[in-house]
């Protein structure tokens, strides 16, 4: 197995996609943000919302855009028209909040990286909303939980 971002002399190169068919493509990946309890309840007690609005909301629209926008992040990224991207954030009683983008689209590439760029995205924005709060947010665990289509599709062992 060897890298795909590399040409034969060692320089990066994006991966040419274009004798590849379209196919549809999904993938869904998660991220943790990990709140102090007392940070978590005050943001219960608020209705989710801070001076910035609502942070699961904006946070929500966030990750959408971020999905929308990998290419522009990720140097060999395809430009890709999603189909549909979904993020939801679960906020857990232990003050960890479960981020997860699913993406959906038909393309000869991609799917994977939109729907972790998402999470990613979405899971920041929680921070930015909320660091006013506190400074000892963490952000856990950014991992893709599955994917489908392509080469090879993925499944986590742990995927619910």
């Amino acid at each position: 197995m060897s890298l795909s971002h590399v040409d034969a002399q060692g320089r990066p190169q994006m991966v040419d996609v274009s004798a590849k068919d379209a196919t549809p493509r999904t993938a869904r990946a998660q991220a943790w943000v990990v709140f102090p309890l007392a940070v978590d309840q005050q943001l219960r007690e608020q209705g989710y919302c801070g001076k910035k609005g609502s942070v699961i909301d904006t946070a929500i629209i966030a990750g959408v855009m971020g999905a929308k926008r990998t290419h522009e992040l990720i140097p060999f990224c395809h430009p890709l028209a999603i189909e549909d991207c979904q993020v939801r954030i679960d906020p857990r009683a232990d003050g960890r909040w479960l981020v997860e983008c699913s993406v959906r689209l038909t393309a000869r590439t991609g799917a994977e990286m939109e729907a972790l760029t998402g999470a990613a995205v979405a899971a920041l924005t929680l921070y930015d909303m909320c660091k006013a709060l506190s400074h000892q947010i963490e952000i856990r665990d950014l991992r893709l939980v599955e994917k489908h289509g392509g080469k090879h599709d993925f499944v986590s062992e742990d995927a619910s």
